[in-house]
Formats: structure tokens, C-alpha cells, sequence
């Protein structure tokens, strides 16, 4: 590989950054999968994304919550029965409006929500505590612009009151925000 005339140069290659990101993403996709590895038999990681969704924004619309999910309504109504038959979700007619579904958690639903979000917090400071505090600093100063980049909110601390929804966005606006 020919070395860069100009060493800022490297700062302005997207593909070198793209692979680095695309590196990363595996990484964080592995950590994901093993935070859900204790409940995977009852949930799969869609579902958990609804779990987290309904966690964070409470007794929600079916449609509404179809829409932030990017799903349709029919494919949302499928992943709810499977989390209701596993006692993670529950669904009631609005009272307002009886040919509307509103989708809460049950107590259960928000501990699997809780543990699985503590694991994944622990696998990823685990692997943030091998860093030197330099490139501990860098790689904020990195995901931040990236995540901002990106129209992504910053997650929640572990003292947060409120779990944060992965990410995605809708018709150019981020879906989770309020």
C-alpha cells in the first residue's frame, strides 16, 4: 500500500474509516447478541428493540409503535403475541378509541429490559477499561461526532432513570424522540 504524501490525508479517508466503523459495529453486534444470550429463548433481538421501545415510551398505540419500528402494523401484532405468550408484554383497548391496541411492559418485561441493558453496559466497559485513557478520550471525542453525525442521542448513563432505544431514524427525524 503506497504511504499518503500528506499524513492529514489519512484523516480524510472515508474508506479507512468506514472499515474501522463497519469493525466496530461486528464488535458491538457480538456484545449485543451475548447481553441477550440469557433470554434468547424467549426474545429475539426485534423484539427485544420493541421491549426497549415500550420501555422507554411507555403504554404505546400498536400502530405507533409499528412505525417506530418500521414494521407493519400486522408484523408488529405478531412480535406483541409472541411477547405477551412469554409475559413480557400486555395489550388492552384504548379506552378512548376501542379499534385501537395500546401495548405496555409487565413487570417482567422491564427486568428483562434492565438486566439485558446491564450486561451489555458491563461487556462494553469491560472492553473500554483495556483502553489507554488517551484513546479513551479519542474514541468519545470520535463516537460523539459520529453518533451527532448520525442523529443519534446520547444513551443514558447507568444512573439514568430511563433506558434509551436503539437507534434509528424515520423519515429523516430520530423515532425515539419524544
Amino acid at each position: 500500500m503506497p504511504e499518503r504524501e500528506n499524513p492529514l490525508d489519512a484523516l480524510d479517508d472515508v474508506d479507512d474509516v468506514t472499515k474501522a466503523v463497519l469493525t466496530a459495529s461486528r464488535l458491538l453486534v457480538a456484545v449485543s447478541a451475548r447481553s441477550l444470550a440469557a433470554v434468547e429463548e424467549r426474545v429475539t433481538l426485534a423484539q427485544f428493540r420493541m421491549l426497549v421501545v415500550l420501555s422507554t415510551r411507555g403504554t404505546t398505540k400498536l400502530v405507533e409503535l409499528a412505525e417506530l419500528l418500521q414494521v407493519a402494523p400486522s408484523t408488529a401484532m405478531r412480535m406483541v403475541d409472541r411477547l405477551i405468550v412469554a409475559g413480557l408484554a400486555d395489550r388492552r383497548p384504548n379506552p378512548t378509541s376501542r379499534r385501537e391496541t395500546l401495548l405496555a411492559l409487565t413487570g417482567e418485561g422491564i427486568r428483562t429490559v434492565e438486566d439485558v441493558t446491564a450486561r451489555r453496559r458491563a461487556e462494553i466497559a469491560a472492553i473500554v477499561e483495556r483502553l489507554r485513557p488517551t484513546q479513551r478520550l479519542a474514541l468519545v471525542e470520535a463516537l460523539n461526532a459520529f453518533n451527532e453525525a448520525g442523529g443519534e442521542p446520547l444513551a443514558p448513563g447507568p444512573d439514568d432513570p430511563e433506558p434509551h432505544p436503539l437507534g434509528w431514524m424515520v423519515d429523516g427525524t430520530v423515532a425515539h424522540d419524544a
